[in-house]
Protein backbone atom coordinates (compact mmCIF):
# COMPACT_ATOMS: atom_id res chain seq x y z
CA UNK A 1 0.00 0.00 0.00
CA UNK A 2 1.50 3.46 -0.84
CA UNK A 3 2.05 5.98 1.52
CA UNK A 4 -0.04 8.82 1.18
CA UNK A 5 1.51 11.99 0.19
CA UNK A 6 2.11 15.20 2.42
CA UNK A 7 1.96 17.10 -0.28
CA UNK A 8 0.43 19.01 -3.25
CA UNK A 9 1.48 19.06 -7.37
CA UNK A 10 1.22 22.12 -9.32
CA UNK A 11 0.19 21.05 -13.03
CA UNK A 12 2.55 23.74 -15.03
CA UNK A 13 1.83 21.95 -18.38
CA UNK A 14 4.03 22.21 -21.51
CA UNK A 15 6.41 24.31 -20.29
CA UNK A 16 9.61 25.45 -22.49
CA UNK A 17 13.18 26.04 -20.52
CA UNK A 18 15.08 28.74 -20.60
CA UNK A 19 17.39 26.15 -22.55
CA UNK A 20 15.02 26.09 -25.50
CA UNK A 21 14.21 22.00 -24.58
CA UNK A 22 9.67 21.36 -24.08
CA UNK A 23 9.14 19.46 -21.10
CA UNK A 24 5.43 18.14 -21.30
CA UNK A 25 3.80 17.77 -17.66
CA UNK A 26 6.19 19.68 -16.07
CA UNK A 27 4.88 19.17 -12.19
CA UNK A 28 6.06 21.12 -9.42
CA UNK A 29 5.52 19.52 -5.79
CA UNK A 30 4.95 21.79 -3.17
CA UNK A 31 3.49 22.03 0.68
CA UNK A 32 2.42 24.56 2.58
CA UNK A 33 1.97 25.68 6.54
CA UNK A 34 -0.41 28.40 8.07
CA UNK A 35 -3.15 30.17 6.76
CA UNK A 36 -2.88 32.85 3.64
CA UNK A 37 -4.40 35.94 5.12
CA UNK A 38 -7.26 37.77 3.66
CA UNK A 39 -5.12 40.70 2.45
CA UNK A 40 -2.45 38.01 1.18
CA UNK A 41 0.03 39.75 2.79
CA UNK A 42 1.29 37.13 4.79
CA UNK A 43 3.29 34.56 2.38
CA UNK A 44 6.87 33.60 2.75
CA UNK A 45 8.43 31.32 0.17
CA UNK A 46 11.30 28.83 1.14
CA UNK A 47 12.54 27.14 -1.15
CA UNK A 48 15.07 23.89 -1.16
CA UNK A 49 18.80 23.51 -1.22
CA UNK A 50 20.58 20.76 -3.16
CA UNK A 51 19.24 17.17 -2.83
CA UNK A 52 16.66 18.34 -0.12
CA UNK A 53 12.95 18.15 0.44
CA UNK A 54 10.45 19.79 2.32
CA UNK A 55 10.42 17.25 4.87
CA UNK A 56 14.43 17.32 5.35
CA UNK A 57 13.88 21.60 5.76
CA UNK A 58 10.78 21.88 7.34
CA UNK A 59 12.03 21.91 10.70
CA UNK A 60 12.58 25.89 10.79
CA UNK A 61 8.76 26.06 10.22
CA UNK A 62 7.42 25.75 13.45
CA UNK A 63 5.28 27.78 15.81
CA UNK A 64 7.49 30.85 17.27
CA UNK A 65 10.24 29.88 15.67
CA UNK A 66 11.83 31.52 12.71
CA UNK A 67 9.11 30.92 10.22
CA UNK A 68 5.91 31.06 12.05
CA UNK A 69 2.98 29.62 10.41
CA UNK A 70 0.57 31.34 13.28
CA UNK A 71 1.72 34.41 11.84
CA UNK A 72 2.58 33.41 8.02
CA UNK A 73 1.78 31.82 4.97
CA UNK A 74 4.52 29.25 4.28
CA UNK A 75 5.12 27.52 0.67
CA UNK A 76 7.84 25.30 0.64
CA UNK A 77 8.66 24.94 -3.53
CA UNK A 78 10.55 21.50 -4.35
CA UNK A 79 13.24 22.86 -6.51
CA UNK A 80 13.03 20.34 -10.05
CA UNK A 81 15.42 17.56 -9.84
CA UNK A 82 14.76 16.78 -5.77
CA UNK A 83 13.06 13.62 -6.11
CA UNK A 84 9.31 15.11 -5.81
CA UNK A 85 8.87 17.73 -8.80
CA UNK A 86 9.79 16.90 -12.13
CA UNK A 87 12.84 15.10 -12.06
CA UNK A 88 15.14 11.99 -13.82
CA UNK A 89 13.87 9.87 -11.20
CA UNK A 90 9.83 10.34 -11.88
CA UNK A 91 9.59 12.13 -15.24
CA UNK A 92 10.27 9.15 -17.85
CA UNK A 93 6.88 9.52 -19.21
CA UNK A 94 6.89 12.48 -19.75
CA UNK A 95 10.25 12.76 -21.54
CA UNK A 96 9.29 9.44 -24.10
CA UNK A 97 12.33 8.48 -23.05
CA UNK A 98 14.45 11.25 -23.80
CA UNK A 99 17.57 12.86 -21.89
CA UNK A 100 15.94 14.69 -18.22
CA UNK A 101 17.22 18.89 -19.95
CA UNK A 102 18.92 21.68 -17.82
CA UNK A 103 16.85 23.56 -15.55
CA UNK A 104 17.98 27.00 -14.86
CA UNK A 105 17.12 28.66 -11.47
CA UNK A 106 15.09 31.43 -13.53
CA UNK A 107 12.78 27.93 -15.30
CA UNK A 108 12.53 27.21 -11.49
CA UNK A 109 11.20 30.55 -10.44
CA UNK A 110 9.26 31.20 -13.26
CA UNK A 111 7.07 28.44 -12.61
CA UNK A 112 6.80 28.75 -8.61
CA UNK A 113 5.83 32.44 -9.77
CA UNK A 114 3.00 30.87 -11.16
CA UNK A 115 2.05 28.86 -8.67
CA UNK A 116 1.43 31.83 -6.41
CA UNK A 117 -0.60 33.29 -8.78
CA UNK A 118 -2.44 30.98 -10.29
CA UNK A 119 -3.08 28.72 -7.79
CA UNK A 120 -3.28 31.27 -4.84
CA UNK A 121 -3.94 34.77 -6.14
CA UNK A 122 -0.21 36.34 -3.98
CA UNK A 123 1.10 39.47 -5.81
CA UNK A 124 3.38 40.50 -3.36
CA UNK A 125 6.13 38.04 -0.76
CA UNK A 126 6.75 39.23 2.46
CA UNK A 127 9.55 37.15 2.37
CA UNK A 128 11.79 34.97 0.21
CA UNK A 129 14.20 32.95 2.86
CA UNK A 130 16.55 30.19 1.49
CA UNK A 131 19.90 28.64 2.36
CA UNK A 132 22.55 27.25 -0.23
CA UNK A 133 20.76 26.47 -3.53
CA UNK A 134 17.34 27.84 -1.64
CA UNK A 135 19.48 30.87 -1.39
CA UNK A 136 20.53 31.19 -5.44
CA UNK A 137 16.85 31.17 -5.72
CA UNK A 138 15.68 34.00 -3.29
CA UNK A 139 18.63 35.91 -4.81
CA UNK A 140 17.11 34.86 -8.33
CA UNK A 141 13.96 35.68 -7.14
CA UNK A 142 14.27 39.38 -5.94
CA UNK A 143 16.06 40.19 -9.68
CA UNK A 144 13.73 38.63 -11.55
CA UNK A 145 10.45 39.81 -9.86
CA UNK A 146 11.17 42.62 -7.46
CA UNK A 147 7.73 43.69 -7.53
CA UNK A 148 6.71 40.94 -5.74
CA UNK A 149 9.57 40.71 -3.34
CA UNK A 150 9.48 42.67 -0.19
CA UNK A 151 12.15 41.17 1.44
CA UNK A 152 14.96 37.92 0.62
CA UNK A 153 17.49 36.28 3.08
CA UNK A 154 20.32 34.56 1.74
CA UNK A 155 21.49 32.62 3.83
CA UNK A 156 25.33 30.81 2.80
CA UNK A 157 23.64 31.41 -0.93
CA UNK A 158 25.17 33.71 -3.84
CA UNK A 159 23.59 35.52 -6.92
CA UNK A 160 25.99 33.29 -9.72
CA UNK A 161 27.92 30.07 -9.22
CA UNK A 162 31.35 31.32 -8.66
CA UNK A 163 34.76 29.71 -10.02
CA UNK A 164 35.71 28.31 -6.69
CA UNK A 165 32.46 26.42 -6.05
CA UNK A 166 32.41 25.41 -9.43
CA UNK A 167 35.42 23.51 -9.05
CA UNK A 168 34.14 22.08 -5.46
CA UNK A 169 31.09 20.69 -7.18
CA UNK A 170 33.54 18.96 -10.23
CA UNK A 171 35.03 17.05 -7.53
CA UNK A 172 31.46 16.17 -6.26
CA UNK A 173 30.28 15.16 -9.74
CA UNK A 174 33.43 13.27 -10.49
CA UNK A 175 33.35 11.15 -7.34
CA UNK A 176 29.64 10.33 -8.02
CA UNK A 177 30.46 9.31 -12.08
CA UNK A 178 33.16 7.02 -11.27
CA UNK A 179 30.50 4.27 -10.06
CA UNK A 180 31.02 1.93 -12.87
CA UNK A 181 27.36 2.37 -12.45
CA UNK A 182 27.29 5.52 -14.42
CA UNK A 183 27.41 4.86 -18.21
CA UNK A 184 26.55 6.46 -21.51
CA UNK A 185 25.50 9.62 -19.48
CA UNK A 186 23.43 7.94 -17.14
CA UNK A 187 23.34 5.99 -13.46
CA UNK A 188 21.92 2.50 -14.91
CA UNK A 189 21.62 1.18 -10.98
CA UNK A 190 22.81 2.63 -7.68
CA UNK A 191 25.98 3.40 -7.55
CA UNK A 192 26.96 2.38 -3.98
CA UNK A 193 30.93 3.21 -3.85
CA UNK A 194 29.78 6.44 -5.80
CA UNK A 195 27.68 7.70 -3.16
CA UNK A 196 30.19 7.08 -0.33
CA UNK A 197 32.63 8.66 -2.73
CA UNK A 198 30.69 11.86 -3.25
CA UNK A 199 30.08 11.93 0.76
CA UNK A 200 33.42 11.76 1.91
CA UNK A 201 34.39 14.76 -0.51
CA UNK A 202 31.52 16.16 0.56
CA UNK A 203 32.47 16.32 4.11
CA UNK A 204 35.90 18.38 3.39
CA UNK A 205 34.09 21.05 1.64
CA UNK A 206 30.65 21.17 3.85
CA UNK A 207 32.47 21.65 7.09
CA UNK A 208 35.46 24.10 8.28
CA UNK A 209 39.36 23.59 8.82
CA UNK A 210 38.38 24.60 12.36
CA UNK A 211 35.15 22.23 13.14
CA UNK A 212 37.83 19.84 12.31
CA UNK A 213 40.78 20.73 14.37
CA UNK A 214 38.21 21.20 17.54
CA UNK A 215 36.41 17.76 16.68
CA UNK A 216 33.23 19.19 17.01
CA UNK A 217 31.84 15.65 15.95
CA UNK A 218 32.73 14.77 19.43
CA UNK A 219 29.15 16.62 20.38
CA UNK A 220 27.28 14.84 18.04
CA UNK A 221 28.55 11.43 20.11
CA UNK A 222 31.35 9.84 17.49
CA UNK A 223 34.62 8.46 19.07
CA UNK A 224 36.46 9.54 16.04
CA UNK A 225 36.86 11.10 13.02
CA UNK A 226 36.38 7.49 11.08
CA UNK A 227 33.31 6.90 12.54
CA UNK A 228 31.97 10.55 12.23
CA UNK A 229 32.76 10.32 8.14
CA UNK A 230 31.07 6.46 8.50
CA UNK A 231 28.11 7.98 10.29
CA UNK A 232 27.58 11.20 8.40
CA UNK A 233 28.54 11.03 5.08
CA UNK A 234 29.20 7.97 4.00
CA UNK A 235 25.37 7.17 3.14
CA UNK A 236 24.31 11.22 3.15
CA UNK A 237 23.52 11.37 -0.29
CA UNK A 238 22.51 7.29 -0.62
CA UNK A 239 18.81 8.17 -0.45
CA UNK A 240 18.26 10.10 -3.37
CA UNK A 241 18.99 9.13 -6.63
CA UNK A 242 21.80 9.34 -8.48
CA UNK A 243 20.32 10.92 -12.08
CA UNK A 244 18.81 13.56 -9.91
CA UNK A 245 21.63 14.64 -7.90
CA UNK A 246 23.47 15.34 -11.51
CA UNK A 247 20.37 17.24 -12.55
CA UNK A 248 20.60 19.66 -9.72
CA UNK A 249 24.36 20.37 -9.55
CA UNK A 250 24.19 21.08 -13.22
CA UNK A 251 21.28 24.49 -12.20
CA UNK A 252 23.72 24.45 -9.33
CA UNK A 253 26.89 25.27 -11.49
CA UNK A 254 24.30 27.30 -14.24
CA UNK A 255 23.24 29.66 -11.79
CA UNK A 256 23.49 33.14 -12.55
CA UNK A 257 20.87 36.07 -11.88
CA UNK A 258 22.03 37.34 -14.91
CA UNK A 259 22.10 34.57 -17.29
CA UNK A 260 18.61 35.11 -18.76
CA UNK A 261 17.18 37.35 -21.95
CA UNK A 262 16.40 40.18 -19.62
CA UNK A 263 19.70 40.87 -18.28
CA UNK A 264 21.48 39.42 -21.27
CA UNK A 265 24.64 38.16 -19.00
CA UNK A 266 24.81 41.98 -16.99
CA UNK A 267 25.55 40.65 -13.74
CA UNK A 268 25.18 44.44 -12.59
CA UNK A 269 22.10 45.53 -14.24
CA UNK A 270 20.64 42.10 -13.11
CA UNK A 271 21.40 43.44 -9.65
CA UNK A 272 20.36 46.89 -9.57
CA UNK A 273 17.35 45.32 -10.65
CA UNK A 274 16.29 44.27 -6.60
CA UNK A 275 14.13 46.59 -4.97
CA UNK A 276 13.74 44.43 -1.93
CA UNK A 277 14.86 44.59 1.78
CA UNK A 278 18.29 42.11 1.66
CA UNK A 279 19.89 40.20 4.16
CA UNK A 280 23.27 38.59 3.14
CA UNK A 281 23.90 35.99 5.51
CA UNK A 282 26.99 34.12 4.74
CA UNK A 283 29.17 31.63 7.12
CA UNK A 284 31.76 32.93 8.17
CA UNK A 285 33.76 29.30 7.86
CA UNK A 286 31.81 28.33 4.11
CA UNK A 287 34.45 27.03 1.83
CA UNK A 288 32.03 27.64 -1.00
CA UNK A 289 29.76 30.13 -0.90
CA UNK A 290 32.60 32.42 0.50
CA UNK A 291 31.84 35.44 2.27
CA UNK A 292 34.17 37.50 -0.17
CA UNK A 293 31.32 36.96 -2.89
CA UNK A 294 28.53 38.32 -1.01
CA UNK A 295 30.66 40.89 -0.09
CA UNK A 296 31.19 41.84 -4.19
CA UNK A 297 27.50 41.76 -4.29
CA UNK A 298 26.47 43.73 -1.54
CA UNK A 299 27.99 47.16 -3.26
CA UNK A 300 25.94 46.12 -6.34
CA UNK A 301 22.90 46.22 -4.30
CA UNK A 302 22.16 49.94 -5.56
CA UNK A 303 18.54 49.78 -5.65
CA UNK A 304 17.58 47.44 -2.96
CA UNK A 305 15.79 49.47 -0.15
CA UNK A 306 18.26 47.99 2.33
CA UNK A 307 20.76 46.22 2.15
CA UNK A 308 23.29 44.30 4.66
CA UNK A 309 25.70 41.78 4.76
CA UNK A 310 25.74 39.74 8.58
CA UNK A 311 27.86 36.61 8.38
CA UNK A 312 26.98 33.62 10.99
CA UNK A 313 29.91 33.45 13.73
CA UNK A 314 30.46 30.31 13.00
CA UNK A 315 32.98 27.21 12.94
CA UNK A 316 30.16 24.82 11.31
CA UNK A 317 31.74 25.78 7.78
CA UNK A 318 28.50 25.61 5.17
CA UNK A 319 26.20 23.51 7.32
CA UNK A 320 25.97 26.94 9.65
CA UNK A 321 23.00 27.72 7.79
CA UNK A 322 20.94 25.12 7.75
CA UNK A 323 21.33 24.15 11.91
CA UNK A 324 19.50 21.37 12.87
CA UNK A 325 21.23 20.61 16.00
CA UNK A 326 23.12 24.04 16.67
CA UNK A 327 21.45 26.23 19.17
CA UNK A 328 24.14 29.27 18.52
CA UNK A 329 23.75 29.28 14.98
CA UNK A 330 20.00 28.61 15.07
CA UNK A 331 19.43 31.82 17.32
CA UNK A 332 22.06 33.91 15.32
CA UNK A 333 19.50 33.25 12.28
CA UNK A 334 15.93 33.92 14.13
CA UNK A 335 17.39 37.21 15.76
CA UNK A 336 18.34 38.41 12.20
CA UNK A 337 15.32 36.62 10.34
CA UNK A 338 12.70 38.11 12.92
CA UNK A 339 14.72 41.91 12.72
CA UNK A 340 14.17 41.90 8.83
CA UNK A 341 9.91 40.69 9.23
CA UNK A 342 10.20 43.70 11.40
CA UNK A 343 11.29 46.07 9.04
Amino acid sequence: MSTPRDYDVFEAGEVTLQGGAVFSSLQLAYKTYGTLSAAKDNVILYPTSFSAQHTDIEWLVQPGGTLDPDKYFIIIPNLFGNGLSSSPSNSGDALGGAPFPAFSYHDAVAVQRRLLVERFGISRIALVYGWSMGGMQAYHWAARYPDMVERAAVVCGSARCAPYNHVFLEGVKSALTADPAYRDGRFAERPAAGFRAMGRVYAGWAMSHEFYREEIWREAGFTSLEDYLAGSWDGAFARRDANDLLAQIATWQSGNISGCEEFGGDFDRAMAAIKADMLLMPGRTDRYFDVRDNEDELGRLVNARSAALHAIPSIHGHRAGNPINNAADRAFINAEISALLQR
